[in-house]
């Protein structure tokens, strides 16, 4: 090799080294009212989803994965790595003209990303306060903000209901009204801008891109599920014209996750990132919000604690991963993510106290370690008045919870329950082309008392998950021990909780006020929470 060969090589090598940044990329994306039954990675032969199944079954399957029942205090989880509880934010969402958010005494994880230097984006939904501008994304540690405040917005016109009262514009690029995508579908337009934060980032820089997809959370009430034609038309086997449209908009999602995972491959940020996938809660079905998703079989859907409100759809997918191509058995919180992303950011764990409620789960993800914790709090809700924690095998289960409206189980839109248990004994029929058996199984029959053998609102219930996932059989009855150890666990976490911050709405945030369009509205300086 001549001298100038010698040379360029050297230079080449030097370059490459110095494209890598010091700590991995995090992508975090967030899949918006995605039902455990919506992906075809958990069985479901009604709507493909490749893209997404192509991460999962490369990376690391998260089996007995938790979340929040709802999406606000999901994301207070995710964002903090406390528990709701401890934030006052476990009781339902945050309201467009509610005027309190997720406290500004609380460090984000945007926000210790920056102390290890890396540039933080948020491409999509808020949903954590936006009554005064000081609550906004770009200034909880962020460095841009394109996509909406609110919990929902229509997919075409980007306006978002909050009531019958309250109705306007909610789409912005760094904290100011953007008006130029009126008329284009949500879920492309938020991966088009995924696309240029990608595209735009210089390799040596760690990134954090935090992608809070719109979908496939309802539109506005008078449009709850839209879809562009080209998505719609590819399920001409689905009957029900509403799940049909439900499910363009599924594979939209899915599409959105295939270019994402593209555009960081031909950049080559990918082999040096951490992809997390997880949902918000489970999939709203049966007319929920006016959405058809669905968590077959498990029991529930979005707003309970019953499986199918709190066992989220999550995995993790990196180069970085030491034992990849694997289903992991052990209890994950979405509050997790936060001193686990720390952690992999370079950032030392034990430095960030006893408040939070997160373990650091790199090592179980990664390498197939135990996982950290035994327990999870499902959640404690006063004002809804039910709470329900996991205790190893074992769930507790008592109160309200909806006056039981959403107790069933609840098949695909146009399949019985009957015939649906009949073909499905498992929860989880395994595709043709998975490379992984099906995630979960029912395990035992159900018995023609499932509906009734538990009534939560009159005596706590006791379930062990292990056995059966589907919660057929209420055994409080018969493991009196058990369930008062777990009573008495939940009282003494209930200690700690703060009460909900929930507050009526403020008619001075009324979108009317402000040209149609939802904006910050308090001077904090001048106003008393």
């Amino acid at each position: 090799m001549t001298f100038l060969g010698i040379i360029t090589s050297l230079l080449l090598i030097i370059n490459v080294c110095f494209a890598q940044p010091a700590h991995p990329h995090i992508i975090l994306i967030v899949a918006d009212d995605l039902g455990w039954d919506d992906v075809s990675f958990h069985g479901s032969t009604e709507i493909p989803t490749p893209n997404i199944d192509k991460l999962a079954r490369d990376g690391v399957i998260l089996h007995n994965y938790y979340v929040m029942p709802l999406c606000t205090p999901t994301r207070s989880a995710l964002m903090t790595g406390r528990h709701p509880i401890h934030l006052g934010l476990q009781h339902n969402t945050i309201g467009g003209a509610q005027p309190y958010g997720l406290g500004l005494n609380e460090t984000l994880i945007s926000q210790l990303l920056k102390t290890q230097g890396y540039k933080t984006h948020i491409v999509g939904k808020w949903h954590l306060g936006m009554f005064a501008k000081e609550y906004l994304p770009l200034n909880r540690g962020f460095d841009s903000h394109f996509g909406f405040l609110l919990g929902h917005e229509d997919y075409l016109d980007h306006t978002a209901e909050d009531g019958p009262l309250y109705w306007g514009y909610d789409f912005q690029r760094n904290s100011q009204i953007y008006k130029p995508i009126f008329g284009q579908y949500g879920t492309e337009i938020l991966t088009e801008e995924v696309k240029k934060v990608i595209t735009s980032h210089d390799p040596s820089e760690p990134l954090f891109l935090y992608i809070a997809q719109q979908a496939v959370h309802a539109g506005n009430s008078d449009h709850p599920l839209q879809a562009p034609d080209h998505y719609v038309q590819r399920f001409p086997n689905i009957k029900n014209e509403k799940r049909r449209i439900f499910a363009g908009m599924v594979s939209a999602l899915d599409d959105s996750i295939g270019n994402i995972t593209k555009y960081l491959a031909e950049t080559d940020l990918y082999k040096h990132s951490i992809i997390i996938f997880t949902t918000d809660n489970g999939g709203a079905g049966h007319g929920y919000d006016g959405s058809v998703g669905c968590n077959w079989p498990l029991r529930g859907m979005k707003s309970t604690p019953w499986e199918g409100g709190v066992r989220g759809v999550g995995f993790v997918n990196s180069p970085l991963l030491e034992k990849p191509k694997r289903i992991s058995h052990d209890l994950i919180h979405v509050s997790d993510w936060f001193p686990t992303m720390y952690r992999v950011a370079g950032g030392n764990v034990s430095l960030l106290g006893g408040n939070i409620y997160g373990k650091d789960v790199w090592d179980t993800v990664s390498q197939g370690q135990s996982s950290p914790r035994n327990e999870i709090l499902l959640n404690i809700d006063p004002i809804g008045m039910y709470a329900a924690l996991r205790v190893g095998d074992y769930k507790l289960l008592i109160g309200d919870n909806d006056h039981g409206i959403w107790d069933g189980w609840y098949p695909p839109l146009g399949a019985s329950t009957e015939n649906k248990h009949e073909e499905e004994q498992s929860l989880g029929v395994s595709r043709p082309q998975s490379a992984l058996p099906p995630v979960v199984s029912c395990l035992l029959p159900r018995p023609s008392n499932a509906s009734t053998n538990c009534k939560p609102f009159e005596k706590p219930c006791l379930f062990n998950i292990r056995n059966d996932p589907c919660e057929f059989y209420n055994i409080a009855d018969w493991n009196q021990d058990i369930l008062a150890e777990m009573m008495t666990r939940l009282h003494l976490i209930n200690a700690t909780a703060v009460p909900p911050k929930n507050v009526p709405n403020d008619p001075k945030g009324n979108p009317k006020l402000h040209g149609g369009n939802w904006v910050p509205w308090v001077n904090l300086t001048e106003y008393k929470l």
